[in-house]
């Protein structure tokens, strides 16, 4: 069952005119703030629009800030003082990520249902259990629940239902029955599975657990096809064939992650020696002054699937040089820590590096942060840090996985070209899952012009 009748009307109508507040919105800095109640000079722009309920003139107020190590965000909120109508959203000011992202959640109990989510108006939400989904551009972008989105979706189906009692009763009748089993799930009747599929990747739903794994979410990533890219209003490109690329440095123009504004980014492939060819992307903004760079393989997948344990005895591991691919997941045993494919994208760095990172993504969360933590959960983030800081600096050993079903990974062996006795390097073969991720179970390349050759 659709729920594009669950559609609760946005932000209303024409702007009639905007008030000081946005020409001086200039000169007070930044477009978009970091979110700080401190911040005084940070005000939102109020706009006189018209209301839809009663067709009179009320306030639209935006404010445009930025969620610290998230992303820019739009808060708008209308309210009507003759009617007393208000709506409230949130939209994603920043630039679309490169893969979509998709959430499914086994939910099965009031913990789970009080998950913070965000859900941008690209994404589709569904319930197979069900058969219920409420497709993409149907809803505005909100940050609540899991518990709220099911609420939300009630609400948007129950609005109509006077009226379809009176014209077609046998429709409202199905739609109730429906509703009361959306009201069930809310009460925890039984299990079920939330999927959140985002194409512009930027959804999020929370991890209560961090850092340690959550068995209830699984989150993947992936490459957009043509349709959802053209749905996004992206145009796909690329290098030609023809082109080549070894030994320049290629430039194409991006927006800079942090303030949006135009930048370069400079693209090379360089061979990195005993390995294979990688593209490495460097971006720096001059405006900001923000750097980034990202790391890519620049081969094949390979045949089997690499899987890299390093056994951390001594302070000079942290020196090792190593190469992380987007495919490649993290796994600490002694922390029970496990990061996630493309988590932090492609890096070249060393170990320490790569640790660091891993400290900063999962301490600086700005949903484990702030007034609205859990105590609990602020208290398992502070231990994580202390050991994660421990192994740094050489005071813990502990073991470092590194997993890649892509076989594009790499970490240094101080021993070469002897065997390191501190590292194991294992060549698996991939599951069916892992080459589903991958995209190489539909992908054909042998064979493939026979079957083209009857639809000549």
């Amino acid at each position: 069952m659709s729920a594009s009748g669950a559609v609760q009307p946005g932000p209303p109508g024409a702007a009639v005119g905007p008030s000081p507040t946005a020409a001086a919105l200039s000169d007070t800095g930044p477009l978009f703030r970091p979110l700080s109640a401190e911040d005084e000079e940070q005000q939102p722009t109020e706009i006189e629009s018209l209301c839809m309920n009663c067709y009179r003139n009320g306030t639209t107020r935006l404010l445009l800030t930025k969620i610290p190590f998230f992303r820019e965000i739009i808060v708008s909120s209308f309210s009507c003082e003759h009617c007393g109508w208000n709506n409230t959203e949130i939209q994603s000011a920043g630039r679309i990520q490169d893969q979509g992202v998709r959430y499914t959640l086994t939910v099965k109990g009031q913990e789970d249902m009080n998950r913070e989510v965000v859900k941008t108006d690209s994404a589709t939400t569904r319930i197979p259990e069900l058969d219920f989904e409420i497709p993409a551009f149907s809803q505005k972008g909100a940050l609540t629940t899991v518990e709220g989105l099911i609420s939300r979706a009630i609400l948007g189906l129950e609005q109509d239902q006077p009226t379809r009692r009176a014209m077609e009763g046998a429709i409202a009748e199905r739609i109730d029955e429906f509703i009361g089993k959306l009201k069930d799930l809310k009460q925890m009747a039984s299990p079920f599975t939330l999927i959140i599929d985002d194409p512009s990747g930027n959804s999020f739903v929370e991890n209560p657990h961090a850092p340690q794994k959550d068995s209830a979410l699984v989150i993947t990533y992936y490459d957009r096809t043509p349709q959802q890219a053209e749905m996004l209003g992206l145009q796909v490109s690329g290098l030609t064939e023809s082109e080549e690329c070894s030994g320049l440095v290629l430039q194409f123009n991006t927006n800079c992650p942090e303030c949006n504004a135009p930048a370069q980014t400079n693209m090379k492939l360089v061979q990195i020696p005993h390995f294979k060819e990688v593209i490495i992307m460097a971006t720096n903004c001059e405006r900001c002054g923000h750097r980034t760079n990202e790391v890519k393989s620049g081969g094949a997948v390979e045949p089997l699937g690499t899987r890299i344990t390093l056994h951390i005895t001594d302070p000079s591991d942290m020196t090792r040089d190593l190469l992380k691919s987007e495919t490649c997941s993290v796994e600490i045993p002694e922390l029970e820590f496990e990061l996630g494919m493309a988590v932090l994208g492609g890096k070249f760095t060393t170990l320490e590096g790569l640790l660091k990172d891993i400290r900063e993504l999962v301490t600086k969360n700005p949903f484990t942060l702030g007034d609205s933590s859990n105590p609990d959960q602020s208290e398992k983030l502070q231990e994580f840090s202390q050991k994660l800081g421990q192994i740094i600096e050489g005071k813990m050993k502990a073991h470092f996985i590194m997993n890649d079903p892509a076989g594009n990974s790499y970490l240094q062996n101080v021993y070469a070209p002897e065997d390191d006795p501190e590292m194991k390097v294992e060549r698996y073969k991939r599951s069916f899952d892992q080459n589903e991720e991958l995209g190489l179970n539909d992908m054909k390349t042998e064979g493939y012009e026979a079957d083209l050759a009857p639809q000549r």
